[in-house]
């Protein structure tokens, strides 16, 4: 019967639907987790090893992006994604069944890794499929999965914690991905770029992932070690440096693991700077609200997490019809109008939310306005950084996004987390002595989400100014057909 329902469906939106599942799993792994912490301590122990199972992946998902979007070319679409995901299931297995902390960050990697390969050929099995005129609209539906997915997370994490426990967490995951694999097995089409050479360029590989890696555990470690501390430094530091070196491997050899080419379109150029400036907003926001719901308000995890899911769920209905306003209008008008909702949302809730619970009237509507910039934006930013390349630069240009926005999410959290430290430092010890909070000073996490604000307005403006339109050459290089092997 399922089978029978599936081959109904048009086999563009069988690709898309296949790859959107495994893109949603990866995508709320980024966030689920985070809701779990106290209760992954309690159970395993660990002290501040625990931070490592959220920033862990995080570190190997952005690190291993890069280099997965060559190999998928290479290698094989196809290949390269259900073997992703087979990675990604092996490791949630393992998480789920982890008896120590350490395991446990070990699996954590090992999924990132999974989720790294299978991300970026995703996209490059969805766009041969569907004509160079819908692909901005395929994205947007694609793009918005993994948003949504990645605000969705402490929902959901919340509701399974509280009710069938932290392991669960991971094992949600295992009977999707092997539903999808079974079904990728049959519906995909392999298919690799043909002007690829089968050398892949090994040096690039180690100076690319290092870099990204320390660049992002540097940022991501900031809070804990500080921002001047040499641990903190030595990583970023040395991590630019690699990056550095990456570039100029890419810029000698043959067959580059990233086509510095791509830097000279500016529709990719103005979506990967914005969609790094997006999700430094994104996540600074997310956290804030997370932590004032539960630190101030009171709200337990499955509550917080209910709470929010009016945001994401506006986004969610919202997205799809993103595509089609920026067919009709522009990505770079569309991108700024959910930039100024953004700002707006946030400046409003910093400005009127109370120290006394007060959900429907000072969160709901503010919640409701940001999510409808969320819909609007996220879609936006993935369909203009891939939609109009060449067939071989699909899972090259995804990579490359996606890596600029994994970047943004560290800096985000930890730059929003520095800030407001301060105040949630004070709300903690008013709770502990049991003190109203309506006289703790709360200003630096009201400056913390005005600069998230801020930057939703920044990451609009470079998107409406660097933004132009494909010329009809680069329509006639997108429109060109891919050859499938099987």
């Amino acid at each position: 019967m399922t089978t029978s329902f599936v081959s109904r469906i048009p086999r563009a939106y069988q690709v898309l639907s296949l790859t959107a599942i495994a893109t949603f799993l990866v995508s709320l792994d980024v966030s689920i987790v985070v809701v779990a912490k106290r209760t992954i301590e309690a159970d395993l122990g660990g002290g501040s090893l625990i931070t490592w199972v959220f920033s862990a992946y995080a570190i190997a998902y952005a690190a291993g992006l890069l280099t997965a979007g060559r190999f998928a070319d290479v290698y094989g679409r196809k290949r390269s994604f259900l073997r992703g995901l087979f990675i990604f299931s092996v490791g949630s297995l393992l998480c789920g069944i982890s008896p120590t902390t350490w395991v446990l960050i070990l699996a954590r990697i090992i999924q990132a890794i999974g989720g790294a390969q299978l991300t970026p050929a995703s996209i490059a099995l969805v766009l041969p499929e569907f004509p160079v005129e819908k692909r901005t609209q395929a994205i947007a539906i694609w793009g918005a999965t993994g948003g949504l997915a990645a605000a969705l997370g402490p929902s959901v994490g919340g509701i399974l914690v509280d009710s069938l426990g932290w392991r669960s967490l991971f094992f949600i995951n295992i009977p999707f991905t092997v539903v999808t694999i079974l079904l990728g097995r049959k519906i995909l089409h392999e298919s690799k770029d043909p002007n690829a050479q089968r050398k892949v360029d090994y040096p690039s590989v180690v100076f690319g992932f290092t870099g990204i890696a320390l660049v992002v555990l540097g940022i991501s470690q900031s809070e804990a070690w500080g921002w001047t501390d040499t641990k903190t430094l030595g990583s970023i530091v040395i991590g630019l440096i690699l990056v550095a070196l990456f570039v100029q491997r890419c810029r000698v050899v043959t067959s580059p693991l990233l086509d510095l080419k791509l830097f000279r379109l500016p529709f990719v150029l103005a979506a990967n700077l914005s969609g790094l400036l997006f999700s430094v907003g994104f996540i600074g926001m997310w956290l804030l609200n997370t932590f004032w719901l539960q630190a101030v308000w009171g709200y337990g995890v499955a509550l917080s997490g209910l709470a929010t899911m009016p945001g994401p769920g506006m986004a969610a209905l919202v997205a799809p019809f993103a595509g089609k306003y920026a067919t009709k209008f522009g990505h770079a008008r569309v991108l700024l109008t959910g930039s100024i909702m953004l700002s707006v949302g946030t400046f409003g809730l910093t400005t009127f939310i109370p120290i006394e619970p007060n959900y429907l009237t000072h969160y709901l509507p503010w919640m409701l306005l940001t999510g409808f910039g969320v819909g609007l934006s996220i879609s936006t930013l993935s369909s203009s950084a891939t939609a109009f390349l060449k067939p071989a630069q699909f899972a090259m240009g995804s990579a490359l996004n996606n890596t600029a926005r994994q970047i943004g999410t560290a800096l985000g959290a930890a730059l929003s987390l520095a800030i407001a430290a301060p105040t949630l430092g004070r709300i903690e010890s008013a709770r502990r002595a049991g003190t109203s909070l309506d006289l703790i000073d709360m200003t630096e996490m009201h400056v913390a989400w005005i600069m998230n604000g801020f930057v939703y307005l920044v990451a609009g403006i470079v998107m409406i100014t660097i933004f132009r339109k494909p010329t009809e050459a680069q329509m006639d290089d997108a429109r060109a057909t891919i050859k499938f092997e099987d």
